[in-house]
C-alpha cells in the first residue's frame, strides 16, 4: 500500500468497518469471450455461494439450478440498459431467491442473509472506489475470518473484470498476488485462482504469485497446474523441508540447491522456461523506493525517528 500510495495508485481498504466497498455483482459486458457473459459471472457467484451455503458437501445441483436460475433473472435490467446504477446487488440476487417457490431457494436466501442485512454486509453496496486507476491495490488484511475467504473471491472477479476492460482496450494486466498460499487453501478460491491463471495469459494478463510459506502453496492439489501455466520462477532462500519439496516438483539438482540454502539477501535461482540461474540482486538501500518498501522494524523505528 505504500508504494501504491507513493505511485498515486488506488488503495483499497476492505474491512467491516470500511467505507471502500466492492460490489461482486459487478458485470463487464466483455466477462467472457462467450456470447453471453452471464456464463462465468454465474461461475463466479455458485463459486461465491459455495463457500456460503455448501459446507463440506458443496451446492447440490438444485440449490446450483436455482442460483444460476436468478442469476440470469437478476441482470435483466442492467442487459436492458446497462448503466452504473442499474448493476444489481447482492440483496437483489437475495430477494429473488426469497421470491423462488422451492425450499431450497429459501434455505440459500437465509445462509445469504448475513452478508445482506446482517452484520457481514461489506459486500451489499455499490462499488465506490476508483477502480480505474492505473495501479490498484486491495487490502483485505482487517476482513475477518468470516469474510476473509469471500473477500479473496470478490477481489479475484474484481481483477479479472479489469483484465477484460484492458483486453479491450489492447492493454496488458499486471495482478500481483501477495500471500498466494491462501487463496489454493479452500477448494473454491483454490479452484477459481487456477480458472484465472490459465485465462489470464490469453486474454492479456500476466499474474504473479508472492509467498514465504512454500509448503503450503505446494501441498494444494491445485498448484501443479498454476506450475505448468507459469513461465519464470524466482526463489529466494529456502528452509530445508521446502527446498526437498521444491527440488521434486521443479527438477532441481543438489549443486543447484545450494542456491537456496543460507543463501544472503537478493540471492537465490531464477527459472525461465528449461533454464535454471543462479542470481545475485542487492536491492540498493540508499533509495526512496527501499525506504517505501522495507518491512523491517529496525529500518521502520529508525524512519519514524
Amino acid at each position: 500500500a505504500p508504494l501504491v500510495d507513493r505511485l498515486h495508485g488506488q488503495v483499497i481498504k476492505i474491512s467491516p468497518t470500511s467505507t471502500n466497498y466492492i460490489n461482486p455483482m459487478d458485470l463487464n459486458l466483455d466477462y467472457s469471450d462467450d456470447e453471453s457473459p452471464l456464463s462465468l459471472k454465474s461461475d463466479f457467484i455458485l463459486s461465491l455461494c459455495e463457500l456460503i451455503v455448501g459446507g463440506k458437501e458443496g451446492l447440490q445441483p438444485v440449490q446450483k439450478t436455482i442460483i444460476d436460475r436468478c442469476v440470469r433473472l437478476v441482470y435483466q435490467t442492467y442487459l436492458n440498459d446497462p448503466r452504473p446504477e442499474n448493476m444489481p446487488i447482492l440483496e437483489d440476487l437475495y430477494n429473488l431467491l426469497r421470491e423462488q417457490e422451492e425450499k431450497e431457494a429459501q434455505y440459500i436466501a437465509t445462509a445469504l442473509e448475513i452478508y445482506v442485512t446482517g452484520s457481514l454486509n461489506v459486500f451489499n453496496h455499490q462499488s465506490n472506489v476508483d477502480i480505474n486507476n492505473r495501479i490498484v491495490c486491495y487490502d483485505i488484511k482487517e476482513l475477518g475470518k468470516q469474510l476473509k475467504k469471500i473477500g479473496m473471491l470478490v477481489v479475484q472477479d474484481q481483477v479479472w473484470n479489469r483484465v477484460t476492460i484492458n483486453r479491450a482496450a489492447h492493454k496488458s494486466t499486471r495482478y500481483y498476488i501477495d500471500e498466494m498460499h491462501l487463496l489454493l487453501k479452500e477448494e473454491q478460491t483454490a479452484a477459481y485462482t487456477v480458472e484465472i491463471w490459465k485465462r489470464f495469459r490469453k486474454w492479456g494478463g500476466i499474474p504473479t504469485g508472492i509467498t514465504q510459506n512454500v509448503k503450503d502453496l505446494l501441498s494444494s492439489r491445485e498448484v501443479e497446474n498454476i506450475f505448468e501455466n507459469s513461465d519464470f520462477v524466482y526463489m529466494l532462500n529456502q528452509a530445508g523441508g521446502d527446498r526437498q519439496i521444491l527440488a521434486k516438483q521443479l527438477g532441481i539438482s543438489t549443486h543447484q540447491l545450494s542456491y537456496v540454502t543460507h543463501s544472503g539477501e537478493g540471492e537465490g535461482l531464477l527459472f525461465y522456461g528449461s533454464t535454471i540461474l543462479p542470481f545475485v540482486d542487492h536491492f540498493p538501500k540508499n533509495t526512496e523506493l527501499y525506504r517505501i518498501m522495507t518491512t523491517k522494524p529496525q529500518e521502520l523505528k529508525k524512519e519514524d525517528e
